[in-house]
């Protein structure tokens, strides 16, 4: 299963490196897939879009689940 999320504040490599540290807590064992000239964030193995908007959220950013 993958989830994705549009992260309009999320610009540069800094702000990828974030996001996937505060998304593998949240979903130990989860794949996370950033593309920063998109700004989207897909995470593969995770089944709780809630807790991983929550921890993008916790990280400082803005998620929209797409």
């Amino acid at each position: 299963m993958s989830i994705e999320f549009q992260v309009a504040d999320m610009t540069c490599g800094h702000c990828a490196k974030t996001i996937t540290a505060a998304v593998a807590q949240a979903a130990p064992g989860a794949t996370v897939t950033i593309d920063l000239p998109t700004h989207r964030v897909t995470v593969t193995g995770a089944d709780d879009a809630d807790k991983i908007e929550d921890a993008i959220r916790d990280a400082g950013y803005q998620p929209q689940p797409v």
